[in-house]
């Protein structure tokens, strides 16, 4: 999980200077762009911290409600 979170943040980083390359100046759909890949980077990062809770929530609550 941790490198599908790097992955998209450096397919964001691409995204983001190919952006600032075609459209020096700043546009709306340029800006829109930008803020979708910043959304992709933030959705696998919400999945990552899902799937670390499913992994280790078990085992946290388990040092912390022994019976």
């Amino acid at each position: 999980m941790i490198a599908l979170v790097l992955c998209a943040e450096a397919l964001n980083t691409a995204l983001e200077r190919t952006v600032d390359l075609l459209e020096p100046e700043r546009h709306p759909l340029a800006r829109d762009a930008k803020d979708l890949g910043a959304a992709g980077v933030l959705i696998a990062s919400l999945f990552a911290l899902i799937v670390g809770l499913i992994v280790f929530a078990p085992r946290i609550f388990g040092l912390f409600f022994r019976k």
